[in-house]
């Protein structure tokens, strides 16, 4: 997922998508270590992905704060 796709959603949607994005890194860590993991790039493609959304949210938490601190 590009970072513009994760700009476009709202703190709720950016919250809900992380949440998911770490149940599918938690999936995809169980898969490698029964060794049942097809797509093994599939790992870090979640991780940037993952690492992405939590880098969108903490940028509007932080817009946030610095209108209510105005």
């Amino acid at each position: 997922m590009k970072a513009s796709q994760l700009r476009d959603m709202s703190i709720e949607e950016l919250k809900k998508e992380v949440l998911e994005l770490k149940k599918a890194l938690f999936n995809l860590r169980l898969q490698k270590a029964i060794g049942q993991l097809e797509k093994p790039h599939k790992l870090r493609e979640t991780r940037k992905d993952l690492a992405r959304a939590l880098t969108v949210l903490r940028e509007r938490e932080r817009a946030e704060a610095a209108k209510e601190a105005r």
